[in-house]
């Protein structure tokens, strides 16, 4: 606009060119006569600068080349915090990468309540001072698990670990009516049971009958056991 109106051009004229109104171009030319070439720089305006456009979003993929796991929070840290929404860091990092979920598959028992109502009708009859555990074993690792984390899209997440994991099984029983709880470190089998058992009978010697009720209750199982 304002080498056009060097070579004498009028601000309507000038206007027709970039297709905008005449008074833009006098405050142009304007800003250029009493300012110089200063005067044709973008002064502030008003409103909330924009956030979140193409260098959050390059930042964003260049942390998620470091190992994981990510989350969006800790990825907010990581990024120091930017003045945008939650939201918006999640529509970022969609971008370029994906949160890959576990397909958990939900397995029913039919038998399931008539199992239960045996249970309850057997724990029913028995003496009083009688002793209910509910029994169950687990597995502790010295390697945690693998969780979820937003990954780059067309790579295969890379996790760290220190060592060879080392697995240990836990059977316990919890009684149903103090909270007291027998356990024993060792293997899963069938001579880890037993020496739980055992522990058992030792810590309540005066019970008339010591009930253990498994976890895992299926038609085809023993619903209670009585030692």
């Amino acid at each position: 606009m304002v080498l056009l109106s060097l070579h004498g051009l009028p601000p309507a004229q000038i206007a027709e060119l970039p297709d905008c109104h005449p008074a833009t171009v006098r405050r142009w030319i304007g800003r250029f006569n009493a300012e110089g070439l200063a005067g044709l720089a973008d002064r502030p305006r008003c409103g909330r600068p924009r956030l979140g456009g193409r260098q959050l979003t390059s930042r964003i993929a260049t942390l998620l080349e470091r190992p994981g796991p990510w989350t969006l929070p800790r990825i907010r840290r990581y990024l120091g915090w930017p003045q945008v929404s939650m939201r918006t860091v999640y529509r970022r990092v969609r971008l370029v990468a994906i949160w890959p979920r576990p397909k958990l598959t939900a397995r029913g028992d039919p038998g399931h309540d008539h199992v239960v109502a045996g249970i309850v009708a057997r724990l029913l009859d028995l003496p009083r001072r009688a002793v209910v555990l509910a029994g169950d074993e687990t597995h502790l690792n010295l390697l945690p698990h693998v969780r979820a984390s937003w990954t780059p899209r067309g790579r295969r997440p890379q996790v760290l670990t220190p060592g060879t994991n080392r697995k240990v099984a836990v059977l316990g029983a919890v009684e149903v009516t103090t909270g007291a709880w027998v356990y024993r470190l060792g293997r899963r089998r069938a001579a880890g049971l037993i020496a739980l058992l055992d522990q058992v009978l030792r810590a309540f010697p005066l019970a008339p009958v010591i009930v253990r009720v498994p976890r895992r209750i299926g038609a085809r199982g023993h619903p209670a056991t009585r030692t």
